[in-house]
């Protein structure tokens, strides 16, 4: 049966100029019986970019007339790029779209644009035709002018058109607050958007409205369906006698969950136990999502279209309704549960010599949290100890085998950043207290190494029965970009002792043990996942860069990310029955397209998670503008440095105007500004001292100084009576007498450029 795959390969190795529908079947010999499969598939190429139809409806290869298909990134200057798709590790040239060729294309449309010229700083183009709307629904600020009309200032700065309203199209709204409007008509070359206001959110500054914001701005579905929570309800909230049949009972071995304090979904839980060999026998049991949730249902289809769930520092927007997500799916203690089941047996090296996959039931004897588990393992508290005294020495077992298995991956050359991450405390009315250090205790990391061997298990056994299914991949770095990696680290005395094509996943880790409690340890390490490839989906089996595996998935999770309830679905589809040759043709056919569309909602949550993190935290620095702090340069630009806080892991940036001691230029290759008289240098990891000079709440941006250069331009100018610094010491505003009120007003105003964003790891 033709796959859509392999008549996109026919086209590309038989079909040398752009071809009709009925010339493609005849010139490829496509069968009567096979002809409304083939128009089928034509269309889905078509819809996909990766055929294009044309005038005379002749379908070509993109690619063969210097077409590109890609996502559109606007900047708020009003250019744009075109961000190629399916390009090859390095190979990927992103093509500069003039604001005059935008055309109608709104910033995130997936579109087809034409290469025009190459510059000496790329490629040049103009779009031709947009193929997916990015978004419906835009979120902004109500505006009226003085005729009465009424727009919106879209939040994203990237949409750089305002929204025109017409009267009658909006709600109840006043000037000044927050909006969803419905775009009703795209612009033109001549004229920006319209739409209709559908939804008030409020004041910007109002509690919650800024995760509203967020949610509405990345297109994340805040509900679910009527007739997904219906289909929830319908399935219950108890395992059913019916649903135990041909079940593995595991409800007699000692299980237990381990989780954080404040988690309400719990879709993994331990057993283990010590064999007569001296071998671990350690079970993986993950909530059988897959039982209740099946293909094509409701249930599933919202599932596919949010790709993941996503958590924000106040709530989450889960992947299902909490009927299932936090009651049947949810491993709680002492009721039935099923689950798939990962049985390894581990030697003392760390390698599995046998496996084996069950569909199964638990019952869990144990909610524990990594607090209670950390305390019995690390400070043997004796309170903890005493009430889970039957437990004990199976805590005391998974912290021998994490040791095994975390040896096991090191010495494979897995690579292991292990660094704190922000961690936000936050008051009832959902305003940030204090930002704080995560701590990754003993119970985090053997849950998490458990976690790693059960998904490269379940990764091997698909690969090795040649099952169709997503993996988890993540290739090795662009050789260009490790060799810049080397050159600048060198500059620091260090090395990673190998060439761009022949570095491994060891030499980074060896690295990093060099680093370990440097200065440089943070930014070289933020720097050195820049030089690495994002970790994504696909059908074909990669393997994983990062983690030195052959083969990886993503089973642990299907309660929280779609992939994993893909996975699920095929592991049981291949260990009941022979999967059948038409089954495989349609999971061919399909895969691709849920691999790229997963990874897509994955970078979503991820962007969404992060920028909200980010605007709670300059809200945070409102009230502390003048202060001083000490940071670690994470970041060096042409137009100046970016700089964390070390008390509260707050990023902003030290505009190289503020620099005015010296005329400073930056050095890209060492990822340093050196002054030109002065020869004073700033490089990646130096530790500075600096003032919180204004913070931009407009553009989400701390905006810092080097207390040096102040203070020396303020004693500099005192003696001319030039006017003063405009920020100033907290010596200075004491003696004044003065609140900070002046400099919180100055909060409102200015702005610098956007740092480039950071990759995700596993």
């Amino acid at each position: 049966m033709l796959s859509r795959d392999e008549l996109l390969r026919l086209i590309t190795d038989t079909v040398h100029h752009p071809a009709t529908a009925r010339e493609l079947a005849q010139t490829l010999r496509i069968s009567r019986e096979e002809r409304a499969t083939f128009k089928r598939l034509l269309k889905s190429l078509v819809a996909a970019g990766d055929l294009l139809q044309i005038r005379g409806n002749r379908f070509g290869l993109p690619e063969k007339m210097d077409l590109v298909v890609g996502r559109l990134s606007t900047n708020p200057a009003g250019f744009g790029f075109v961000v190629p798709e399916d390009a090859r590790p390095g190979e990927r040239k992103d093509i500069f779209i003039p604001a005059l060729h935008l055309v109608e294309a709104m910033h995130g449309d997936r579109v087809v644009a034409r290469v025009e010229r190459q510059t000496e700083k790329g490629l040049e183009g103009r779009i031709i035709r947009i193929l997916e709307r990015s978004q419906q629904l835009v979120v902004g600020r109500f505006e009226s002018d003085e005729a009465g009309l009424g727009f919106v200032v879209p939040f994203d700065r990237r949409i750089v058109t305002d929204v025109h309203v017409p009267t009658g199209q909006w709600q109840a709204v006043e000037p000044g607050e927050m909006v969803v409007v419905e775009i009703t008509r795209w612009p033109t070359a001549t004229r920006g958007p319209v739409g209709r206001v559908v939804e008030v959110l409020g004041r910007i500054d109002e509690p919650g409205v800024d995760t509203q914001i967020i949610i509405r701005k990345y297109g994340i579905p805040d509900s679910h369906s009527k007739e997904a929570v219906a289909e929830a309800r319908r399935i219950g909230g108890e395992v059913r006698e019916r649903d135990l049949k041909g079940r593995t009972d595991f409800r007699s071995v000692t299980t237990v969950t381990i989780d954080g304090e404040h988690a309400r979904d719990f879709d993994d839980a331990i057993t283990i136990e010590r064999l007569g060999n001296g071998h671990f026998w350690l079970g993986v049991h993950i909530a059988d999502v897959a039982h209740y949730v099946r293909e094509g249902s409701a249930l599933d289809e919202e599932a596919y279209e949010r790709g993941t769930s996503v958590y924000f520092t106040e709530r989450a927007v889960h992947m299902f309704p909490s009927e299932l997500a936090t009651g049947l799916c949810s491993l709680n203690p002492r009721v039935d549960r099923l689950v798939q089941s990962c049985l390894m047996e581990v030697d003392a090296r760390g390698t599995v010599v046998r496996y084996e996959v069950h569909d199964g039931v638990i019952n869990s004897d144990e909610r524990m949290t990594y607090t209670a588990v950390d305390a019995i393992l690390t400070s043997h508290d004796e309170a903890m100890t005493a009430r889970y005294r039957k437990l004990v020495p199976m805590f005391e077992l998974m912290g021998e085998l994490f040791e095994v298995l975390h040896d096991r991956r090191r010495r494979r050359g897995s690579i292991d950043f292990d660094l704190p991450e922000a961690q936000v405390i936050l008051s009832e009315e959902g305003q940030i207290q204090n930002i704080v250090a995560t701590e990754r205790n003993i119970a985090h990391r053997l849950i998490e190494e458990f976690m790693l061997l059960a998904n490269e298990t379940v990764a091997a056994h698909l690969v090795h029965h040649d099952v169709p299914s997503l993996h988890r991949v993540h290739e090795a770095p662009d050789p260009k970009k490790v060799a810049d990696f080397e050159a600048f680290i060198t500059t620091l005395g260090y090395s990673l002792a190998t060439s761009e094509q022949t570095v491994r996943p060891k030499h980074f880790q060896r690295l990093i043990d060099r680093m370990r409690g440097t200065p440089e340890e943070r930014p070289i390490a933020a720097l050195m996942l820049r030089t690495m490839q994002k970790a994504r989906y696909d059908a074909a089996s990669l393997g994983h860069f990062g983690l030195a595996a052959e083969a990886y998935t993503h089973f642990t999770s299907p309660i929280r990310r779609y992939p994993d309830l893909v996975v699920h679905r095929v592991l049981r589809e291949s260990r009941h029955a022979a999967m059948s040759e038409a089954r495989r043709e349609e999971l061919d056919e399909e895969l691709p397209e849920v691999a790229r569309r997963t990874s897509e909602m994955e970078r979503r949550a991820d962007d969404a998670e992060r920028e909200l993190l980010q605007w709670k935290k300059v809200r945070f620095m409102t009230d502390r503008v003048g202060d001083e702090y000490v940071g670690f340069i994470t970041g060096v630009a042409p137009f100046g440095l970016f700089v964390e806080l070390v008390e509260h892991y707050v990023e902003g940036l030290v505009h190289i105007a503020s620099m005015a001691d010296d005329y400073y230029r930056f050095i890209e290759q060492q990822h340093v500004l050196r002054g030109e008289n002065t020869k004073k240098v700033y490089r990646l990891g130096d530790k500075v001292r600096v003032q919180v000079v204004r913070v931009d709440m407009e553009r989400r941006q701390i905006e810092l100084g080097l207390a040096e250069i102040l203070e020396q331009v303020r004693r500099e100018e005192r003696p001319r009576g030039v006017v003063r610094s405009a920020v100033r010491s907290k010596s200075d505003k004491r003696r004044a007498g003065r609140s900070g009120r002046r400099e919180r007003e100055a909060a409102r105003t200015g702005g610098s450029p956007k740092k480039p964003r950071r990759g995700r790891g596993r």
